[in-house]
């Protein structure tokens, strides 16, 4: 089973996604919360293993309550819920930790599919939402150095740069023409180098630490597909 958390300000918004996700014979909704502390007491009681997460809340907010939830050092990922796929809160949140993003009004097939993606290790974006982001907010980001890049290796630095660039270990396996297996293996120690929990968090560190940048001939950091990236 995978243990779900929600967290809604909006009683009936609570209430119709733990309806949704309870109906489903592989999703259990472990608790709910009204704001980001008590989304943060929710994780430390429950420990799901995924997080609905609204970012509007009073009390605090859910990029606050993702921080904290990171802090806490559990295998639970945050899936924001948002109404705006522009919000900036949307970009604090990605930088927070979270494992991705969903637009409230999306298809109830959409929602599961979301979460049972984020448990699997994979990043939610709805489509074209990275490429968005990038120009939106990180293109006005002031590039910031980080001796932390110093510690990856070069081969390591060219898949961080593909994996900005939205491409998956196949994609990258084959450009390098290496295994599947050794990309994999260069994405775990890059992410460990850098201290990053996931690709998404690979893909924000890349461009506000230069090694991709808006414009890149390459191409940007989203897959034309918008289809959720493995984390493998």
């Amino acid at each position: 089973m995978i243990r779900v958390g929600v967290v809604d300000d909006q009683e009936l918004a609570r209430e119709g996604f733990t309806l949704i996700l309870d109906a489903q014979p592989d999703l259990d909704v472990v608790g709910t919360a009204s704001n980001g502390i008590e989304a943060v007491e929710l994780v430390r009681a429950q420990a799901p293993d995924v997080v609905l997460m609204d970012v509007r809340m009073p009390v605090m907010d859910g990029v606050e309550a993702t921080w904290r939830i990171a802090d806490l050092e559990l295998a639970t990922r945050v899936l924001v819920l948002t109404t705006f796929d522009l919000d900036e809160y949307v970009y604090a949140a990605l930088r927070a930790g979270a494992s991705g993003f969903l637009l409230k009004d999306a298809p109830r097939a959409r929602l599961i599919e979301a979460v049972r993606c984020v448990h699997a290790g994979e990043v939610v974006l709805g489509p074209d939402v990275t490429r968005r982001l990038v120009e939106e907010f990180v293109a006005r980001a002031t590039v910031r150095p980080d001796p932390a890049i110093e510690r990856l290796s070069p081969r390591e630095r060219e898949v961080l740069g593909l994996v900005a660039r939205g491409r998956s270990n196949a994609e990258i396996a084959g450009q390098l023409f290496l295994s599947e297996a050794t990309i994999k293996t260069h994405v775990a120690r890059l992410l460990a180098k850098l201290s990053l929990r996931d690709r998404i968090q690979a893909v924000v560190y890349a461009y506000e630490h230069g090694i991709v940048t808006p414009g890149d001939p390459e191409g940007t950091a989203s897959r034309s597909t918008g289809e959720p990236w493995s984390a493998d």
